[in-house]
């Protein structure tokens, strides 16, 4: 039987229950860790799909858990959902840094959730089937079927949003993406108000692609275009 089960690490007991029923309903497997201690516990026995994560946690903040799993090798395809009640901006920021795939600030609209989680999972299945194309635009190389990316022969680390973004990028060479197309086309919904994640991801991504970094125009007003000659 496939792996279908959901993490759901969150210290208020009412908010764990209320995302638990949301997931259940959608037919996921629910388990849910009150503190991080208990969160590691349970990813010592079996691996997720995807975890809920709060950040303000009774014996520390979720980001370290986020950032522990996301940089280990063999942790890096879990899912992970940022589910706070820190909605500042650099708070997103410092979410999307240590992996996150999404963030989501409470109080949340479980509709919004359930499209979020199935929005993901969909993206993470359909990047698991093998596919060997390999494209190479000056000192960039993307390898498609390891998700990786290489810069001037050195790998660099980009998480599987930061993968699928550049290289929904790259396939529109010299078009610009507005970013509502990204949204829609990389995270899967299009939700008002979320355009600043793009933002956001983008501007990590252009510091890990460092001298290739110019590759990516900002066309003000519009979105980004991937340029067509580097």
């Amino acid at each position: 039987m496939a792996n279908n089960t959901i993490l759901v690490v969150e210290d208020e007991e009412d908010i764990a229950l209320l995302v638990s029923r949301v997931l259940e309903k959608e037919g996921y497997t629910v388990r849910i860790a009150h503190n991080l201690s208990e969160a590691q516990e349970f990813l010592e026995k079996q691996r997720p799909i995807l975890i809920i994560l709060d950040l303000m946690l009774p014996d520390g903040d979720g980001l370290e858990l986020c950032k522990h799993l996301k940089f280990r090798e063999n942790e890096q395809e879990i899912a992970i959902i940022i589910l706070t009640a820190k909605g500042e901006e650099i708070d997103r920021i410092l979410g999307f840094e240590v992996g996150a795939d999404d963030y989501i600030i409470k109080p949340f609209s479980p509709r919004e959730l359930a499209l979020r989680v199935r929005a993901i999972l969909r993206r993470f299945k359909e990047t698991e089937a093998p596919q060997s194309e390999i494209y190479r635009v000056g000192d960039l190389l993307l390898d498609v079927a390891r998700h990786q990316a290489f810069v001037k022969g050195e790998p660099i680390h980009l998480t599987r949003t930061e993968f699928a973004l550049l290289l929904t990028l790259f396939k529109a060479r010299g078009k610009v993406l507005t970013r509502e197309i990204l949204l829609d086309r990389v995270w899967g919904y299009s939700f008002e108000g979320y355009a600043r994640t793009v933002d956001t991801h983008i501007r990590r991504l252009r510091k890990k692609l460092g001298p290739c970094a110019s590759f990516i125009e900002t066309v003000w007003g519009l979105g980004y275009r991937f340029k067509a000659q580097p």
